[in-house]
């Protein structure tokens, strides 16, 4: 018996590696602030909507500026820059990954610590489907100020740019990002001087970055400070992307972008517009485009419009990477997976999201019509999420940093209120349109919950119906069935049992081929599995032998390319000669037992709308064979 592995770096931190900090900074700021960048569309304007008054009240301008300062400091710049950056996963960031690496923390690795990710990740794609369309919508409505006697076109102009954003998907985005950066440095660029500029109509407004300004506005409205707080929120909205496109950028590219640009351009931005505010109340409608000279306001609105359609850009391109990663730690049923760059694996387009992101999205609009009515329905999700990655953050800083119980809760426990303040401002917003997000979390958690529970059961009922690998081994040593030449190699997931397919192709061909290989495909809780690790080679006799093939959460299962790497620990076989035997399962439900009747059904066509294993696993389709085979849940 031998037990061989083999090491080889990973091809992509490599390609990071040589890219400079002032390029990696440039695509950090494309992609990472796209969405916490398009916020001062909207942000300020809803808070003053949501005070009651004209919203052009002196203490009102000054505590809501407040508000948004300390916000952006303390969530974004304290929580976020400071402490769940450095929370990573082999340099992987994300609910998912955070939720593997508590999880790796804890002893016993227990289900409310998964429970809480699979909470998490579904809150962030009920997040994904109100940004595209928010963040459109608001840079749309420019026109309204530009041109008043056009707002009945705001929707279809919307709806039009949603349809290409998505139709475009297919084709990849490696050619468009490399003007993403560009575009929105440009955009922040342009908040920070324009805000800047209005900021001497009244510079009393910097006098908000006392925090008293903020309780005092708190303790004297206290029937709309849910409210306003809600709205508040919106300023943050995109912090969780900072996580999410860890592993894209690193943390310094990021934090770095934040410090130099991002962070002073939004503040001044919300200065200015409080400013102008101040000194022209009427405009409180419509404050960021009336802020700008009337010359500038049609290429505001299509610089808004790039910009809204960038940070579209990467919650899209953030779904397709969180439905893959749940998709290889098993929360998710197999989907298409089509790969956009020849050099970049995270470029992916999967069909089926997009055309579900797309009809939510489009339906949103058609339902809201106007960003201020669908703002209401943003913030639940992102602040849900927020406060799960607090919760799995504090796991870490105790099991992983080994931090002490009262630095941790000293650190944690402000952190958390502030989350938990947020989201109770924005289930406030639940029925004007809140429950949007909560309907689709739920969903997608239902989904995941039933696709677990299924996969469970279904493999406790193949269990019990399997031969132990040995046993068929020993039988086969004693009564030699006809050989045949080549290579056969059978696709299990249960690494000690015999597989179906092996069994069936007995019973019906009554034959062995020559060399014959139980080959399991396994996914690690980290993010990447260097080469060296990757491969498991074990050896029985001439006949037998079984590989296991270990892949990260984050990395594409391609078996033809992982078999070059068994080929060089000894497995000998020729790709045309070798044959892939899988078992494809009919699953019927079963009168009694198992799950309830209606799981059973939803478990069944999950089952069957699932991508094939031949294209998940980049298996050669001329060299696989399937075998049929019933099996109740």
């Amino acid at each position: 018996m031998t037990d061989n592995k083999l090491r080889s770096a990973d091809p992509e931190l490599e390609h990071q590696a040589r890219q400079g900090l002032p390029s990696l900074v440039l695509a950090a700021l494309g992609v990472v602030y796209g969405d916490i960048g398009t916020s001062p569309l909207y942000a300020f304007r809803e808070a003053l909507h949501a005070t009651g008054g004209s919203g052009a009240d002196r203490a009102d301008v000054l505590g809501i500026l407040s508000l948004i300062v300390w916000a952006l400091t303390i969530v974004v710049t304290l929580k976020y820059v400071t402490f769940v950056l450095k929370a990573d996963n082999r340099g992987e960031g994300g609910t998912l990954s955070l939720m593997t690496l508590a999880r790796e923390g804890l002893a016993g690795r227990p289900k409310w610590v998964l429970v809480l990710g699979v909470i998490g990740a579904s809150l962030f794609l009920g997040d994904a489907i109100i940004t595209p369309a928010i963040s459109v919508l608001s840079a749309v409505e420019g026109i309204e100020v530009v041109a008043p006697a056009l707002s009945n076109w705001v929707v279809p102009i919307t709806l039009t740019i949603i349809a290409v954003l998505f139709f475009v998907q297919r084709f990849g985005t490696s050619g468009v990002a490399s003007v993403f950066g560009p575009i929105t440095a440009l955009w922040f660029v342009v908040l920070g001087v324009s805000g800047a500029i209005h900021i001497f109509d009244d510079p009393t407004v910097l006098g908000a970055v006392n925090p008293v300004h903020a309780l005092r506005y708190i303790a004297n409205n206290i029937g709309s400070a849910i409210a306003v707080l809600g709205a508040v929120f919106l300023a943050v909205t995109g912090a969780e992307a900072l996580y999410v496109d860890l592993g894209h950028f690193g943390r310094r590219p990021i934090v770095t972008a934040w410090f130099s640009l991002v962070f002073p351009s939004l503040l001044l931005n919300y200065f200015g517009q409080g400013a102008f505010v101040l000194a022209n109340p009427q405009t409180a409608e419509h404050p960021f485009f009336n802020m700008h000279p009337e010359w500038a306001r049609i290429p505001m609105v299509c610089l808004a419009t790039a910009a809204t359609v960038i940070a579209s850009q990467a919650v899209i391109s953030g779904a397709y990477s969180l439905v893959r990663q749940a998709m290889h730690l098993n929360l998710l049923p197999r989907l298409r997976i089509l790969h956009t760059s020849e050099t970049q694996s995270g470029q992916i387009f999967m069909p089926q999201v997009n055309n579900l992101l797309f009809m939510f999205v489009a339906a949103l609009v058609l339902f809201f019509q106007n960003s201020s009515a669908l703002s209401a329905a943003y913030g639940i999700a992102v602040t849900g999420e927020m406060l799960i990655t607090s919760i799995l953050l504090f796991v870490v800083i105790r099991r992983i940093w080994s931090w002490k119980l009262t630095t941790a809760l000293a650190v944690m426990v402000p952190i958390s209120l502030i989350d938990a303040g947020f989201l109770a401002a924005n289930i406030a917003k639940f029925a004007e349109g809140g429950w949007v997000p909560v309907a689709v979390a739920s969903t997608m958690a239902l989904v995941m919950q039933t696709w677990t529970a299924g996969r469970r059961l279904l493999a406790s009922r193949t269990k019990a119906d399997e031969i132990p690998l040995a046993a068929i081994i020993d039988n086969l040593a004693r009564k030699k069935p006809l050989t045949v030449p080549g290579t056969a190699m059978f696709l299990t997931s249960d690494i000690e049992g015999a597989p179906t397919a092996l069994l069936h192709s007995l019973k019906h061909y009554k034959v062995l081929h020559e060399q014959n290989v139980i080959l399991s495909v396994v996914t690690s809780t980290t993010p990447f599995v260097p080469d060296d690790e990757k491969i498991f080679l074990e050896s029985f006799n001439p006949h037998f032998s079984r590989l296991v093939i270990t892949f990260g959460y984050m990395e594409t299962p391609n078996i033809p390319r992982a078999l070059v790497l068994a080929r060089k620990l000894g497995l000998k076989f020729d790709i045309m000669s070798t044959s892939f035997f899988l078992s494809r399962r009919t699953i019927l439900p079963s009168k009694k037992g198992g799950l309830p009747f209606w799981q059973d059904r939803l478990f069944i066509s999950l089952a069957q709308n699932a991508s094939n294993a031949t294209d998940y696993f980049g298996l050669p389709s001329g060299r696989v064979v399937e075998l049929g085979l019933q099996t109740t849940i």
